[in-house]
Parts: structure tokens; C-alpha cells; sequence
């Protein structure tokens, strides 16, 4: 019996064993007394089924980015709301936004993407309004962060549906072997001197956007025809540099160590700083002259959320003190709760806004990475 006992919850195990004492201590009345040891173990059985079946229906489906909800993170987020979550990871807002229109999935509850994407979401009708008295840790963000109005992308209508989380510049990195002086310009891409060692980030919005910024065009999200026609060969004669494009920041480092390349646009910014210095890699980050593109993501809770509850606790989690500080402990991000160190290069961001186009850019991109020469653009 003490073996079997072993798969009841701490509480059901002491209404088990005082059921069966009382049916022990009954044992002189034969029949009875079995019949009420069966009696209150089915009820006690019964009490489990009902309890692992609320705990079975507790399931929270996070749609992130890597490094946003890393495993130790999740386990104590599990043992706090007897809950189970269950994380997918993106390495591109195509491929968050795909996600969430996938065909014959569960849907997501809570996600994480940038502002752009976020005024996307909510234009969509995919996201839920923010009860932010439900999130009391919005209270510790610095001020910046808490005048939301002023961010564009957060608020609709007179409601919020995201909250900011983490952010970064989206710079240059390179090899500081390879480099006597660190590279001041984004047009160091096109460099010739590096041919077959500069990586790039398989995103149609950012190269139109960061290539636009190399070019000198004052508004690098609202590009007319004949700018995106003078972009995409630019990125056309960018592939002859190329040792290949990258998705996720781990991918990125492998590539850059294992074949010594010399320069890369950080689309992960500073988390991918982080990574290759860990990594054994003497890099260097720069935010070039001409500006650099910068990213705000921010935790949203979509409209498809089962358990609303859960999904908002979740945001609250992820605004504790402990959590926000791994981002910076283990990714090399900013969070939204302390103040960064001091950067110079803090007045040349120039953040993420939505483009004019967001399926022109990406035809063109597809084309690109597949290899179009460059007269049939």
C-alpha cells in the first residue's frame, strides 16, 4: 500500500491513510468496514482525478524569442501557478507572424515582439487589453518605460496591449584581429577587403531599413519605388560579401568563430556581444555614423488566451526584479527595470517604425536570398 501511495498528492495521501485506519479500526465489523475503506478511497480518487484535470487544463503557450524564457525560468513559473508552459521560439517577426496564423495549432496566449509588430497585432485584432492593475510589477519599470502614450505601438484607443521587456541597437560587430580601427560606417559591409566574411540577418524589413540608413535616406521605414529599387541592389551586391545569412544569435556566433568572419550587422544587438565574448570571440561593437536601427520588444497577451489569469500573471513574472536581471546577467540585453551604462552612442538609435510595405519588402528580399541577379530588379 505505501508504494502505491506514492502517486497521490501530499493531502490526498493523509485522507487515504485516515481512511484506512478508520476501516482497520473496523475490521471487527467485517463487510462495513471494507465498505467504507472503498467508500472514501473513491471519493479521495476522485478528488485526484478532479485535481490533475485543473492542473492538466493550466497550460500557458509562449510565443518568444530566445533567451526571454529560459528553462529555470519557466520551471519556477511552473511550480509557482501549478501549471505547465509550453515555449516556441522565433528567429524572425516572419516567422512570428506565421506562427500565430498557423493552421490546426493551439493557440498561443502570451507572445513577445517589437512595438512595430505589436501596432501590427493589435491592428490585427489578435491581442487582449492589459488590465495593468493585474500587473503590479509595471510599477517598478523605470519612468521611461511607464509613459506608455509616448511609445508608439503600445496603446490603442485608450488601451495598453503590450508591456516593454527588453531592448537593444542593432549595430555593428567585428573582429577586432581584423579591424585596426573599429569600423565607423554601415557601408563597411560592402567593403571588398572582407569578401566571404561578413554575416547578415535574414530579415526583409531590417536590410531595406539598415540599408536605407547606409544610403543616407532620412526615412528608412517609408521607402518610395524607386528607393527600394536602389536597395535591392545594394543587397544584391552585399551577397558577394556574404558568407551566409543567420537567424538566431547561437547560429550567428558558431558562424563567426568557425570561419573567422571579420564584421556583422547584430540584429540581436548586444545579446549577441554577449554571446560571442562568451564564446572565446574578441569582438568589438559599434553604432555607426550614419545611425543604427534599434529594437523594443514587449510582452503581449493575444486574444485566444484560455486563461486570462495565467497569461497576465505570466507578463507580471517576467517583470519581477530577478527575471528582468537575467536578461541582462545572461543575454547582455537591457531590461526595463534598471538604467543601462552610459553610452555615447545612445543619440545615433534610430527606432524601429512601421514600414510602407511589409509584403513588398519581403517578395523582394525572397528574390534576393534566392539569388536574383541584379538587372531584374
Amino acid at each position: 500500500m505505501a508504494d502505491e501511495m506514492r502517486c497521490f498528492k501530499p493531502g490526498l495521501r493523509r485522507r487515504i491513510a485516515v481512511a484506512v485506519v478508520r476501516a482497520n479500526s473496523l475490521r471487527c465489523g467485517g463487510f462495513s468496514g471494507f465498505l467504507t475503506l472503498l467508500i472514501n478511497v473513491v471519493f479521495c480518487c476522485s478528488l485526484l482525478s478532479s485535481a490533475s484535470a485543473v492542473a492538466a487544463d493550466k497550460v500557458l503557450r509562449v510565443l518568444a524569442w530566445p533567451g526571454y524564457a529560459d528553462a529555470d525560468v519557466v520551471k519556477t513559473f511552473e511550480a509557482r501557478y501549478n501549471a505547465k508552459v509550453e515555449v516556441t521560439l522565433v528567429d524572425s517577426d516572419e516567422a512570428l507572424w506565421a506562427q500565430m496564423h498557423a493552421q490546426g495549432m493551439p493557440p498561443f496566449d502570451v507572445l513577445a515582439a517589437n512595438t512595430v509588430e505589436i501596432g501590427r497585432y493589435t491592428r490585427a485584432n489578435l491581442l487582449a487589453p492589459l488590465d495593468l492593475a493585474r500587473l503590479p510589477n509595471t510599477k517598478r519599470q523605470l519612468p521611461r518605460f511607464q509613459a506608455r502614450s509616448s511609445i508608439e505601438g503600445l496603446t490603442s484607443a485608450g488601451n495598453v496591449y503590450a508591456v516593454p521587456f527588453t531592448y537593444s541597437s542593432m549595430g555593428l560587430i567585428y573582429d577586432r584581429k581584423q579591424f585596426a580601427v573599429a569600423p565607423r560606417s554601415m557601408r563597411e559591409l560592402w567593403n571588398p577587403r572582407y569578401r566571404g566574411k561578413v554575416l547578415d540577418f535574414n530579415s526583409a524589413q531590417h536590410n531595406f531599413s539598415f540599408t536605407a540608413l547606409a544610403l543616407g535616406y532620412r526615412h528608412p521605414f517609408q521607402l518610395d519605388a524607386t528607393q527600394m529599387r536602389v536597395i535591392a541592389h545594394k543587397l544584391v551586391d552585399l551577397r558577394r560579401n556574404l558568407l551566409t545569412y543567420y537567424t538566431l544569435p547561437e547560429e550567428a556566433t558558431a558562424f563567426f568563430i568557425q570561419h573567422k568572419v571579420a564584421l556583422m550587422f547584430g540584429n540581436y544587438g548586444t545579446q549577441q556581444v554577449e554571446s560571442l565574448r562568451r564564446a572565446g570571440a574578441d569582438v568589438g561593437y559599434v553604432i555607426p555614423n550614419e545611425g543604427a536601427l534599434a529594437w523594443l520588444d514587449c510582452w503581449s497577451m493575444t486574444r485566444a488566451a484560455k486563461d486570462q489569469s495565467l497569461a497576465l500573471a505570466w507578463i507580471n513574472y517576467m517583470l519581477e526584479p530577478g527575471v528582468s536581471a537575467l536578461l541582462t546577467q545572461r543575454q547582455g540585453l537591457a531590461n526595463t527595470l534598471t538604467a543601462p551604462a552610459e553610452n555615447s552612442d545612445n543619440a545615433h538609435i534610430v527606432w524601429i517604425g512601421p514600414v510602407e510595405d511589409i509584403q513588398r519588402r519581403e517578395e523582394l528580399w525572397n528574390r534576393i536570398v534566392s539569388g536574383d541577379r541584379s538587372e531584374l530588379f
